[in-house]
């Protein structure tokens, strides 16, 4: 929490500065990070048959614990709904989000929180009944369409319906639970969320096949970590967590082969291991903290193919999520 003290300028006026007890200090005198996830989002935050929370999203935590704790289990997930969410963050109920929560304006300026990066980009669609036989949202004019408050979606839905002079009827939900079993037992013909979201949902129908989403994106949905609002340190800690696991991917330094690179003559991978400069030391964290990221969680590739990508269920694409050399947008600033 922080602290309020006053110091005099001169003899006539007194000026308020800040005492910080940090997020770090916080979490190391914890021994966990609380990170806020989502409670059942197969491929980025739910439970699997151990009880044990999976998912992209929440390895990006793990990757904070391990930079922060040395120790990527040391982490307390703490299952949060869509609306919930922010003030559990503003309150410090948790330390960070990492619950696919788009970054937003108001999201970064008004709420009392600072997004740290992007670890999904991912865009609102529509999943529909096979049966109706629509191949394009261009149809869904006077469609019921099932969505969960408090998300961007049922802005994006407005607006898009808006623009296209179409018109529907909205059923909102408290959670994705509620939304997919909605759409399941036919109150709604549509189902409208992150694109991401909906891959995930479609695998837990019943049948599957009762539903198809179809290929028009109508919204941009930055996913990644947020951080309360006012101490730098742990908003660094967290962001360059994400992009440690960017430059190693980059590099071809993976959880397997990391060992291998413990002498490299590459400036670049050496930085990243710790081998050459201290690049912890700003953040307050030891010179091993990117190596402690990798070696136990993975770089970004890894974290990616094997909850959402060619190592899952979901075989989602990289996409736009591919290294920037690749075809995609993702790209982090060097360590140096």
């Amino acid at each position: 929490m922080k602290t309020l003290k006053w110091i005099s300028i001169g003899a006539c006026a007194l000026v308020p500065t800040v005492a910080l007890g940090t997020t770090l200090e916080t979490v190391q005198s914890r021994d966990s990070v609380r990170c806020g996830v989502n409670a059942a989002q197969p491929g980025f935050s739910s439970l699997n048959d151990n009880d044990t929370y999976r998912g992209l999203d929440t390895d990006v935590c793990r990757a904070i614990a391990a930079a922060a704790l040395g120790d990527a289990s040391k982490v307390d997930f703490v299952p949060l709904d869509s609306v919930e969410r922010f003030t559990a963050l503003q309150s410090g109920e948790v330390d960070l989000l990492s619950r696919t929560t788009t970054w937003t304006s108001s999201r970064d300026t008004t709420q009392g929180m600072h997004f740290t990066g992007v670890s999904y980009y991912d865009g609102q669609a529509f999943m529909v009944a096979s049966d109706l036989g629509v191949q394009s949202a261009e149809n869904l004019d006077g469609a019921a369409v099932c969505t969960q408050s408090g998300t961007t979606s049922e802005l994006n839905l407005s607006d898009y319906f808006r623009v296209n002079d179409m018109h529907y009827d909205a059923v909102v939900f408290d959670s994705p639970e509620q939304s997919i079993a909605g759409f399941e037992a036919g109150r709604c013909d549509v189902l409208s969320s992150d694109a991401s979201q909906l891959y995930a949902q479609r695998m837990q129908l019943a049948n599957p096949d009762m539903a198809v989403v179809l290929p028009e994106i109508i919204s941009k949905e930055p996913l990644g970590p947020a951080v309360r609002q006012g101490d730098d340190q742990w908003f660094n800690i967290v962001k360059w967590s994400l992009f440690a696991m960017l430059n190693a991917e980059e590099l071809g330094v993976s959880s397997t082969n990391i060992d291998e690179h413990a002498d490299s003559d590459n400036p670049d991978i050496a930085r990243l291991l710790g081998q050459d400069g201290n690049f912890g030391e700003g953040m307050g964290l030891d010179d091993d903290w990117a190596y402690q990221i990798v070696k136990q969680v993975g770089n970004y590739a890894e974290m990616y193919d094997h909850n959402v990508g060619v190592d899952s269920n979901f075989n989602i694409t990289r996409g736009l999520n591919a290294l920037w050399r690749d075809g995609g947008i993702q790209y982090a600033p060097p360590i140096r």
